[in-house]
């Protein structure tokens, strides 16, 4: 029985030097892949949460700060490993298409369309479009007849 014991804590021992290797060449991977990615113009998160672009970075040297812009003209130094990582401006959007795809079935996904409960990047526009010109005739049907009695030409007390 000691010697299943031990022959149980040697896997367990060789499992765990095993996994923490490839762990370790998994994060220096993607560690490289960043670096690789670090280029001026590209978009960037930070650890704080804020979004930026990459103005300058320096793979060579990461004891120097790299410059982010966070909005037009307005640029910070950070630390290097304070950014978290390079934004995929189309990573995280699915098109209708790749919707059609990933349903079970497609007669499925156009019944849920015609239901009501799967709306369409186009019916979404053309909804918006319907609002935006029904609340520009509100506004320019409610516009006082009488435009000498605006609040502007009346004194301030």
């Amino acid at each position: 029985m000691d010697i299943l014991l031990l022959v149980v804590m040697a896997a367990l021992l060789v499992f765990m030097f095993w996994s923490s290797r490839r762990r370790a060449q998994r994060m220096k991977a993607e560690q490289e892949a960043k670096t690789r990615a670090m280029v001026p113009g590209v978009k960037v998160l930070l650890q704080g949460g804020l979004y930026g672009t990459l103005i300058s970075y320096d793979n060579d040297d990461l004891s120097k700060p790299a410059h982010v812009e966070l909005a037009p003209g307005v640029e910070v130094e950070v630390h290097t490993q304070a950014i978290l990582r390079v934004v995929d401006e189309e990573e995280g959007t699915v098109t209708e298409d790749e919707f059609a795809e990933a349903e079970s079935d497609e007669a499925e996904y156009l019944a849920d369309v015609a239901d009501g409960q799967v709306s369409s990047l186009s019916d979404d526009q053309a909804r918006a479009r319907a609002e935006a010109a029904k609340t520009a005739d509100a506004s320019a049907s409610s516009e006082p007849a009488d435009l000498g009695d605006t609040p502007q030409d009346k004194p301030q007390a």
